[in-house]
């Protein structure tokens, strides 16, 4: 078969799972469903399946996708009744679908947050923290493989926006994915960094959806 596109949710406690641990989850989920994944050729033969945006460890998502192909024919509504029968709890199967585009042509990500001020008012951030943000330049250290660089955040927040709820701040935000990716616990640690009073006792997002370079939901 051609490859096919798997829509999945990663939330609850799976959100500790690593990825290299959801790789091994979701082949072990294929094979108790039943489902015959197509492998390679070679003398290190491996599944062909392919995830995008490999997800941090402690932050959840309702749009993860990942590619994959059957030696066998199965019709597409079958494989999500059939995965969340055998996948763990907080890994939920939303859609199986024949893809449109590329991982490349996500450039885009919808994320839902929650800022938390333990002993302190969360009513009093909201202004500072869109005050913070709409700055043109956000400038901050962030680890790579040769080091420690400085990067500009500000180029890779699409939009930004903050309301209190009780002793939390919500945010919702769209950020670059990729080319530059934005992980969105960088927006702790500018912060942190840049606005001690304004930074967080803990922080906590969700990824909501993905799209392409013109704002189009991702397939």
């Amino acid at each position: 078969m051609d490859n096919l596109r798997l829509k999945f949710s990663k939330t609850g406690r799976a959100i500790y799972i690593s990825h290299l641990d959801l790789m091994r989850t979701m082949q072990r989920a294929f094979f108790r469903a039943g489902l015959k994944l197509k492998y390679s050729e070679g003398f290190n033969p491996h599944a062909q399946i392919s995830f995008a945006l490999p997800l941090s460890v402690g932050t959840a998502s309702c749009c993860e996708l990942m590619d994959f192909r059957l030696s066998e024919f199965m019709s597409l509504t079958e494989i999500p009744f059939l995965l969340n029968k055998a996948l763990p709890e907080g890994i939920s199967v939303l859609e199986a679908y024949e893809p449109q585009t590329k991982f490349k042509d996500i450039k885009w990500l919808d994320v839902d947050g929650a800022f938390e001020y333990d002993g302190r008012s969360a009513d009093d951030k909201v202004s500072g923290l869109m005050d913070f943000f709409s700055q043109n330049s956000i400038i901050i250290p962030k680890k790579n493989k040769s080091g420690i660089s400085e990067v500009d955040i500000a180029p890779s927040i699409k939009s930004i926006e903050f309301d209190s709820s009780g002793s939390f701040v919500r945010l919702k935000a769209i950020v670059s994915a990729q080319n530059p990716t934005l992980n969105p616990e960088l927006l702790v640690s500018a912060l942190e960094h840049l606005a001690p009073e304004l930074a967080p006792d803990f922080g906590a997002f969700t990824r909501t959806q993905l799209y392409d370079c013109d704002m189009n939901i991702f397939r």
